[in-house]
């Protein structure tokens, strides 16, 4: 009986010890993080000589999407677009790159007749998909003064022709839920650092404008009303602080992917709090999630400065995803514990997905 007694616990210890070599097999480690091919599908490369940045790709097997975006503190838009398809132009395998266009005068006859013929020309020039901002829905108003939504009839033309023409939209909507809560119940340091420095764009702070709910069901009557229209919701679709939720908007929407950029903050608050539930959240819905980082090069900010944190961001999220290492993140008080990722999973996340997507990039 003492033996048997004895046997059970080792047995199980035996078993945990083939359990987790088992998932060393499986996974990926730090040492992978230059071995394995990776696609950054969310960036925003404004500068006309990108060496350093390439330099750096190479260097850590990352290629780019970088998306142009109708946002004020960003470069014109024609800018935008000009150094978009030049960059993608000469290092197609490296870089590709998603058009927009400018919501100036969209109530005037001709407008949507006009975009579909400007994004005809961006995707002649190579674009392989097209954004639409927040600024739909947060802060574009008609000539009677009234706040337009993205599901506004008056775009109906538009998405319909991108639907047509079988473009990948990239729908930022929204903001992070943080947006609506007061700064104290915020969950990432960051959305609260940004927040109190810009108290105009704290939603907490003006009830006049939609709520969150409301700016997600905007979202989600233009995906119905455009059945055909292939979509990403990026920054995990603005439902990042909570992957049930965001469970159940890709279940509504089953053609629908999001991307993860400027989001992995809120899903390690998460993941503090429940490892398993997040962990299984990637392993159920591998196929429709893509990396992206989110991150610009300022004017103020030097090619060595944005390249090292590109780097220091590229890495520190390949940790998180792809090993069970405990460690410290920037947005958050006391650890994090990493994900440790099947490889199947990982390559999805960080290549296959995106390749899929947009078909016609990095070739």
């Amino acid at each position: 009986m003492y033996r048997t007694l004895l046997a059970a616990p080792v047995a199980a210890l035996m078993a945990a010890l083939l359990s987790a070599t088992a998932l060393a097999a499986d996974g990926y480690g730090v040492a992978d993080f230059d071995k394995v091919p990776k696609i950054d599908a969310h960036l925003h490369l404004h500068g006309a000589s990108q060496e350093a940045f390439l330099a750096l790709a190479r260097k850590d097997n990352f290629k780019a999407l970088t998306i142009n975006v109708d946002y004020p503190d960003f470069p014109p838009l024609d800018r935008q677009r000009n150094v978009a398809a030049a960059l993608a132009r000469a290092h197609p395998d490296r870089v590709a790159w998603a058009a927009t266009f400018s919501t100036a005068g969209f109530e005037a006859p001709g407008w949507s007749d006009a975009t579909l013929k400007d994004l005809d020309g961006a995707l002649a020039a190579g674009a392989v998909g097209v954004k639409v901002w927040k600024n739909i829905g947060m802060s574009l108003r008609d000539g009677r003064g009234r706040l337009v939504m993205v599901d506004d009839a008056r775009f109906d033309r538009v998405f319909d022709g991108l639907a047509q023409r079988g473009v990948m939209v990239l729908g930022h909507q929204g903001e992070p839920h943080n947006c609506w809560l007061p700064l104290e119940r915020m969950t990432v340091k960051n959305d609260r650092e940004y927040f109190k420095a810009h108290p105009a764009y704290h939603m907490y702070a003006h009830p006049e404008m939609p709520s969150y709910e409301q700016q997600m069901a905007a979202r989600d009557r233009l995906l119905a009303k455009h059945l055909d229209l292939r979509f990403v919701g990026v920054h995990l679709a603005s439902l990042e602080w909570d992957v049930d939720r965001l469970a159940a908007f890709l279940d509504a929407h089953p053609t629908a992917s999001v991307d993860v950029a400027a989001r992995i903050g809120q899903l390690q608050y998460q993941s503090q709090r429940d490892r398993r539930r997040v962990r299984d959240f990637f392993v159920k819905y591998q196929d429709r999630l893509m990396y992206g980082s989110d991150l610009a090069q300022s004017e103020e900010q030097d090619d060595a400065a944005f390249v090292a944190d590109l780097d220091t961001v590229w890495r520190r999220d390949w940790r998180y995803f792809v090993t069970a290492d405990s460690f410290k993140v920037p947005e958050l008080d006391g650890q994090v514990r990493g994900l440790a990722l099947p490889r199947a999973v990982v390559d999805k996340l960080y290549r296959l997905n995106a390749e899929k997507a947009y078909p016609r990039a990095w070739r």
